[in-house]
């Protein structure tokens, strides 16, 4: 397998590398039946797998894909096979077969259909294994290379690359996919999909499906400038037309490779082909290409972290960035309680205000004497992950919450710390390295603090050489300063100065001070604390550790970025000071926030274990179920719907606030005595189509409806027309809502429209999913949704 990846490596040097096209479209069009396994099918039609594979590498493919995209345990299940490693290994013996050992083979890995914890139910440590044991069998029948493609969620990609790292050192590709607005379903875009997965040991990152050439251009040239690894395009033949009952891809090839040279012009270094791509799309892309000098990775390495929606990187003459230190239960009672109950209330509003004052990242430290530190460190990043978009900051003592937290956290963390202690050293740096997170250096050593900016300078140096042994460089680690009290020694405050400039200016690296330590032990401690991140910002300081809700600090922040040269045209400073003009103090009557204010706040903010008690106290207090449900859950959950349209809120708040709005709905149910309060606004059948194993989408459309009013029926998935009509007979529902994500299940839409038309039931139909589009809604006779909160204005509009 190491020959492989050396063999791809040349390759990629030498020139852009030719991927092969679409094996799923091609089997279909050479026999496949709907409905069927896909992955049985062409074990069973094993001479017609390996003819697609062949006829690829005659078209010009350096790499072929095994017809193993769903042949994971999740998925195979469900069609009653139980043998996923034989299975894995057989067809990539078969792709092996067929291009012989001149050819590379790459192992297909797929996603499961489900999302990953902490954005779905599906944990962590399970994806891993799932995904593991594919990557085994792929390796027991020779593949040289994985790819592990069109994942919708970060974390997913997560997990099938951990597993794959985990099995063997061979090349990986990872390609997600993207919707129009250049976001995954869950909201992670290029840029960050990129920092997140190359940084983890993605050898190759990119996109796949979903668009075709022309929109896929745009997302490589986006990553192109942050790249450290080799780029990926393997883009659609267009997008999908019914012709007749088929879906048709109509892009032809040599319009398809007329894109090729304008990849290769933005960066792109290896490029095959998607769902209607066909070994002719391929031969005709190759000759477009063969000229093109392939553009090499823009860096070596990239200062950068990321969370699973956003990224941030730590750039000189930028302004300085705060990490929030809020979420630290030192000091803090109310915290501890609530961590040792394992609850997550108090940390979701810490972090939600401290986003909101300014905070560039969060700190997240969990530590309270006799609790499981790894386990409530766990379900802290879980809850940080659907409440934020802000990148964390790992703060622990313990090598093992470390690690549990790298592993879990779906991004790039900043790990707090690693000192020059033999014992952190030989720990951590293996540890952060294999999760690929930053980490800030912490120059202590066993004698103890170093007392002067030179000795400091000295351990800095010291951790960077045992860092560069674990593949670091500058770009990847924040040098702390150590910032002592000047209520015990006078000098601290000037050797901590000293220290961030030598950082700065000479070693050439980022900074970072733990602010309030200087004032501790004195009185009116914002002012020193504020004149002291002047200093420092002047001295270079990269980023600071402080608590972004004390406006004295923030407002020298703000003012020393604009003296310093760190704020372009005063943006941010103009910002926040043209802002605070227009505040308007609450009187004393509003100051304190009523029950109505804390129930919008738990649906808008997906408050799930709290929402029942603000609920409780609500209703006590003399609200009315009916008015909490019309004046205040149902404007939030709408407002939430606005968040989503406007991409400030993404489908993990949505589902956060959609379950904590079902949740308070049926804490308020029996409230509800008249039964002109529980009426429902209509009924609606939803199903995904037969042939189709995917749900995701249906089952958000679903619950944001009932959260809305309407009465809803799920069917499941896989569900046959015949079902689907017989149900409509005896419920006699106001909407059909209709799923797939595949283009050879939407044709099946058509049947069911037809059919309920035949039988003269008086319904309207509602599509979606990720190959539908409003034209092939109207081709039909249906009404077009493009996710859960348009559902909900369509539903609204066709009643």
């Amino acid at each position: 397998m190491r020959k492989g990846k050396s063999r791809i490596e040349r390759l990629l040097r030498r020139r852009i590398v030719v991927l092969d096209g679409a094996t799923g479209t091609e089997v279909q069009k050479r026999g496949m039946p709907s409905g069927v396994c896909p992955e049985l099918w062409c074990l069973d039609n094993i001479q017609l797998i390996e003819e697609i594979h062949s006829d690829y590498q005659r078209a010009g493919a350096d790499v072929v894909y095994s017809a193993t995209f769903g042949a994971n345990r999740i998925k195979l299940s469900q069609y009653g096979i139980s043998d996923v490693r034989g299975t894995n290994r057989e067809l990539a013996r078969a792709a092996r077969r067929a291009v012989g050992e001149g050819g590379l083979v790459a192992g297909d890995m797929g996603p499961t259909g489900r999302f990953v914890e902490p954005f779905g139910d599906l944990a962590f440590e399970e994806a891993v294994e799932i995904f593991r044991e594919q990557a085994e069998g792929l390796a027991e029948g020779g593949v040289d290379l994985f790819v592990i493609e069109t994942m919708m969620d970060i974390q997913e990609a997560r997990a099938a690359l951990i597993a794959v790292k985990e099995v063997a050192d061979i090349f990986t590709m990872v390609t997600m996919t993207y919707e129009n607005d250049g976001r995954t379903l869950n909201g992670t875009d290029p840029v960050t999909a990129l920092i997140t997965l190359q940084s983890l040991g993605a050898d190759a990152v990119g996109c796949n499906c979903s668009t075709g050439p022309e929109e896929m251009i745009q997302l490589i040239e986006a990553m192109k400038p942050y790249s450290t690894v080799p780029l990926v395009a393997k883009p659609n033949a267009g997008i999908p037309e019914l012709v007749g009952n088929t879906a048709v891809f109509t892009m032809k090839p040599l319009e398809f490779a007329f894109f090729g040279r304008e990849f290769a012009s933005k960066g792109v270094n290896m490029i095959g082909g998607c769902c209607g791509t066909a070994p002719e799309h391929i031969e005709k892309l190759r000759e477009a290409i063969v000229k093109e000098t392939p553009r090499p990775p823009e860096r070596r390495s990239l200062s950068a972290v990321s969370s699973a929606r956003t990224n941030l990187l730590f750039e000189r003459d930028k302004p300085l960035l705060i990490i929030g230190e809020r979420i630290n239960p030192t000091g803090k009672k109310a915290l501890q309680g609530e961590l040792r109950e394992g609850k997550m209330t108090l940390v979701k509003e810490m972090a939600h205000e401290q986003e909101k004052r300014g905070a560039d990242l969060l700190d997240v430290n969990v530590g309270v004497p006799g609790i499981d530190e790894k386990k409530v460190m766990a379900e802290t990043i879980s809850a940080l992950a659907e409440t934020t978009n802000l990148p964390l900051v790992i703060d622990s003592a313990s090598a093992e919450t470390m690690e549990e937290a790298l592993r879990l956290y779906p991004g790039r963390a900043l790990l707090n710390s690693i000192s020059g202690e033999k014992n952190k050293i030989n720990k951590l740096l293996p540890l952060a390295a294999k999760y690929g997170a930053m980490f800030i250096l912490l120059p202590l050593t066993d004698r103890g603090v170093p007392d002067t900016a030179a000795e400091r300078a000295d351990v800095i140096r010291e951790v960077f050489e045992e860092a560069q042994k674990n593949g670091y460089t500058k770009d990847d680690f924040i040098a702390d300063g150590l910032v002592m009290t000047v209520s015990s020694n006078p000098e601290a405050p000037r050797e901590t100065l000293k220290t961030v400039e030598w950082c700065s200016r000479h070693f050439k690296c980022k900074t970072v001070l733990g602010l309030s330590n200087v004032s501790f032990g004195m009185p009116e401690r914002k002012w020193l604390n504020a004149a002291f991140i002047a200093m420092a910002a002047e001295r270079g300081l990269t980023a600071a550790i402080a608590n972004p809700e004390a406006e004295e600090l923030m407002n020298f922040k703000y003012a020393s970025d604009v003296l310093n040269g760190r704020d372009k045209d005063s943006a941010f400073y103009l910002g926040r000071f043209a802002a605070s003009t227009h505040k308007v103090k609450k009187s004393e009557d509003e100051a304190v926030d009523s029950h109505a204010e804390f129930l919008f706040r738990a649906v808008l903010g997906g408050n799930r274990e709290g929402i029942e008690r603000i609920i409780g106290e609500a209703l006590k207090s003399g609200e009315s179920a009916s008015m909490l449900i019309d004046d205040i859950m149902i404007p939030a959950i709408t407002e939430v719907g606005n968040l989503f349209d406007r991409r400030e809120y993404f489908l993990p708040q949505l589902i956060a606030s959609a379950e904590a709005m079902k949740r308070g709905i049926a804490c308020l149910k029996p409230h509800l005595k008249d039964k002109k309060e529980t009426a429902k606004k209509g009924l609606v059948l939803m199903a995904t189509v037969k042939g189709d194993i995917h749900d995701i989408g249906k089952n958000i459309v679903s619950l944001m409806l009932s959260n809305q009013g309407f009465e809803v029926v799920d069917l499941g998935k896989d569900v046959s027309a015949e079902v689907i009509i017989e149900a409509a007979r005896s419920l006699g529902p106001d909407i059909i809502g209709l799923s797939a994500l595949m283009t050879t299940t939407m044709v099946n839409m058509k049947e069911i429209v037809e059919g309920v038309e035949r039988e003269n039931l008086r319904c309207k139909f509602m599509i979606g999913g990720a190959v539908v589009s409003e034209s092939f809604a109207n081709s039909i006779g249906a009404h077009y949704a493009r996710d859960g909160v348009d559902a909900v204005r369509v539903a609204n509009k066709l009643l």
